[in-house]
């Protein structure tokens, strides 16, 4: 078992987990940059590839009809990979750029002074050039795609570069990262149709009410540091109210990605995915406890499963359309 990391030693970050493959696999020497590109925490970049999946597997099979083969109706799976490497890639460019922005913060508060850079372990300019890595191979996805989806992608990064301030300014840090972490749900459709229509806007509005919610749920852990560094958070901002919030945080995700599957006139079975997500959703809700962290994140992480069933939903909607004809 790693010991948690300090300026004394080195180690493994507090909430990864221990024996982890970065931990035995790759040299200690490069602990330090997988640490920062969160490699030792996958749930951040499968997270952000979720929007993304769905909107290219909704666009796939929007407007669907009887005559059209399977293989039209589902997402491509170049995309599908390009998706992936480049979620993985902007992910850990941005946490990177986070850590960097957020050092002297990290070093007060118990989950993340563990960090590679409040740790000692790497310095400010090797994070740079490590970021600048990571964006560019993010950037040499993006180049595979149409120019009106090279050019909403290049948009996302306004976003990123203001997140990690926004925590010292609003008390709504969690709106700002569901912008950033649900900009795939365009990048989807607009992979496929080289614009954007009702579908994919609804869609995004959606998985930045669910976004907001899950993260919410994560800021919990911190709260009592948070409180003493003056970081602001829907954590902090909802206290004792959360459970309320988010009844409306999934509630509001759920119906607008229903009016997007609506108006994309996605196979009605697909909705059989967003049910299955609302019953995970409300058992997140009935079960939380704010004030036991190792819970929350537990139930954060828990939304990659949220994110499984919407796509296996769409997945599922596909093949009821390819299929019914032979019936």
């Amino acid at each position: 078992m790693e010991p948690i990391q300090s300026k004394a030693a080195q180690g493994r970050v507090a909430d990864a987990p221990s024996g982890h493959w970065v931990y035995r696999i790759l040299p200690r020497l490069t602990w330090p940059y997988a640490q920062l590109a969160r490699w030792d925490r996958p749930i951040g970049w499968q997270l952000l590839l979720w929007p993304c999946w769905w909107s290219a597997a909704l666009a796939a099979s929007a407007y669907p009809r009887p005559a059209d083969p399977l293989l039209t109706l589902l997402p491509a799976p170049w995309y599908l990979v390009l998706f992936l490497i480049g979620a993985v890639a902007m992910r850990g460019a941005g946490c990177t750029y986070n850590d960097l922005v957020d050092q002297d913060i990290d070093n007060q508060v118990e989950r993340t002074r563990s960090r590679p850079l409040p740790a000692g372990k790497v310095t400010r300019r090797q994070a740079w050039a490590f970021l600048v890595i990571q964006a560019l191979v993010g950037f040499a996805v993006l180049l595979q795609f149409n120019s009106f989806a090279v050019l909403l992608g290049i948009g996302s990064l306004a976003v990123v570069a203001i997140y990690p301030f926004m925590k010292r300014f609003t008390n709504w840090p969690q709106l700002v990262l569901g912008l950033a972490f649900s900009w795939g749900a365009l990048m989807g459709w607009a992979v496929e149709f080289g614009d954007l229509d009702g579908p994919p806007v609804m869609l995004c509005i959606g998985s930045i009410l669910w976004v907001i919610g899950y993260d919410t749920i994560y800021a919990h852990q911190d709260k009592e540091d948070d409180a003493i560094v003056g970081v602001r958070s829907t954590a902090r901002l909802f206290g004792d109210n959360t459970k309320t919030w988010l009844v409306g945080f999934y509630g509001g995700a759920l119906v607008c990605f229903a009016v997007a599957f609506a108006a994309a006139q996605a196979p009605v079975p697909a909705l059989a995915g967003l049910v299955a997500a609302g019953a995970h959703m409300a058992r997140q809700i009935a079960v939380l406890d704010i004030d036991d962290p190792d819970q929350c994140m537990l139930l954060f992480r828990s939304n990659n499963q949220v994110g499984w069933l919407i796509f296996l939903g769409l997945i599922g909607g596909a093949l009821w359309v390819a299929l019914k004809p032979l019936m």
